[in-house]
């Protein structure tokens, strides 16, 4: 039987980062992907739909899908926030996630949980299986949502519509983001559909077929 769900998106201004909410229906726990730089408009958002954050989940450390770890922390402290473990410095270290560099350092609370490769996370009614995709940040890491038809990838900064992300940054690497994407992302049914960290939702199949960065 096809599950009913929704998928909430908040849109941070300053980078236009996407910070998605998945919920069951029926459900009042919620997992936050990503929260970005306006956690005012998420907690918004959850008090309307009378929603609560069972865990926050980071797809990597850059600052602008980290800034509103530490508001939603401090106003539900019981949710476990967790990241991958190779980008987990990058919570507590303006240089390491970027934000030293415009002149506004923003630290996260460090993680509850390290997340690698086959971890699942099952909170909120959903099941999540970890992905590692290096090439943007060492640690980036997506999660794929199987139970869904399609299924579902909360994708952070790896694909994009008609694109992929940056890997000019210390520890990114094109040639790592392109295997992260062919072997991970492009190996799953091409109708799962891509919540990318910017931009509008893609699928896997549109990009194998389109995008011009990294062909299947």
């Amino acid at each position: 039987m096809q599950i009913r769900y929704e998928i909430g998106v908040v849109e941070s201004r300053m980078f236009a980062e996407n910070c998605y909410i998945a919920h069951l229906e029926g459900r009042s726990d919620c997992l936050i992907f990503d929260p970005g730089l306006d956690p005012g408009e998420i907690s918004d958002y959850l008090r309307r739909r009378k929603l609560f954050p069972a865990a926050i989940l980071n797809t990597h450390g850059h600052a602008d899908h980290i800034a509103g770890n530490g508001a939603l922390k401090s106003e539900w402290p019981e949710a476990p926030l967790m990241i991958g473990a190779g980008d987990a410095a990058k919570l507590t270290d303006p240089n390491g996630n970027l934000s030293a560099q415009y002149g506004l350092p923003i630290t996260s609370p460090p993680a509850d949980r390290l997340l690698r490769e086959g971890d699942k996370v099952s909170l909120a009614g959903i099941e999540l299986d970890v992905l590692e995709t290096p090439g943007h940040s060492a640690g980036h890491i997506v999660f794929v949502w199987k139970e869904p038809t399609p299924w579902v990838v909360f994708g952070g900064d790896v694909l994009f519509q008609g694109s992929i992300g940056r890997s000019d940054f210390p520890d990114g690497s094109f040639e790592e983001l392109a295997a992260s994407i062919r072997t991970k992302l492009y190996t799953l049914p091409d109708d799962t559909q891509v919540l990318p960290g910017h931009g509008p939702p893609t699928t896997i199949g549109m990009e194998k077929r389109t995008n011009p960065f990294v062909s299947a």
